[in-house]
């Protein structure tokens, strides 16, 4: 049985969850307390030396440890429904506008939450090793924030999905970036009409209660 490493609080193993109940893929969920520093103990460091989550245990031994792994994985393996497109034009647009939705979206919101956050000091990037915190970049994340609301308004006129004519992995990132903005206090408003339906199309899709 694949073991999901889980926090379901936190956006990347949203993601990842997301992705699973898309697919269909049955699994094991390990709650992993990032609010108390477990993904720093001693205990998760020997299933995860790079101490983050998600990370996804395949039933084999392999050890996943980052959103484009578990995706590249679980879309091989399940490829139905193919999330990362089908033909070469779809894989590379998909592939682009996922990026994007990583760079300029959920980086710009962790930039201003990790460098702004009291309970973030010393802890401005995640992972292994302690980093100070840099006001500046908190304020720069929050501009690219509002830039990121409007870049998807912009995209989404128009359309149903963020990449193709079809759902993709760009448009699970992008909810789920998009949700997460709340921690900085920003979500979509009237200015973003085009966003708030794409937003609500993708409500109905059972997976997004995730």
């Amino acid at each position: 049985m694949i073991t999901l490493y889980d926090c379901s609080t936190a956006p990347s193993p949203r993601r990842a969850r997301i992705l699973l109940a898309e697919k269909g893929v049955a699994h094991d969920t390990v709650q992993v307390d990032l609010r108390n520093g477990e993904q720093l103990g001693e205990a998760y460091r020997q299933i995860n030396p790079q101490c983050t989550v998600p990370a996804l245990r395949t039933d084999d031994g392999l050890l996943l440890t980052d959103n484009a792994a578990i995706t590249a994985y679980v879309e091989a393996r399940y490829p139905q429904l193919a999330l990362l497109g089908e033909t070469p034009a779809e894989k590379a647009e998909i592939a682009s506008w996922n990026w994007r939705m990583e760079f300029e979206g959920l980086q710009a919101i962790a930039e201003a939450l990790r460098n702004s956050a009291p309970a973030m000091a010393n802890r401005a990037l995640p992972g292994a090793v302690d980093y100070p915190q840099i006001p500046a970049l908190a304020e720069r994340g929050l501009v690219r924030v509002g830039q990121f609301f409007q870049l998807l308004n912009e995209r989404l006129a128009g359309r149903d999905f963020i990449a193709t004519d079809r759902f993709s992995v760009a448009d699970i990132t992008a909810v789920v970036a998009v949700d997460f903005a709340r921690v900085v206090k920003h979500k979509p408003g009237e200015q973003h009409p085009h966003l708030l339906r794409w937003r609500a199309a993708m409500a109905q899709r059972p997976s997004m209660s995730l």
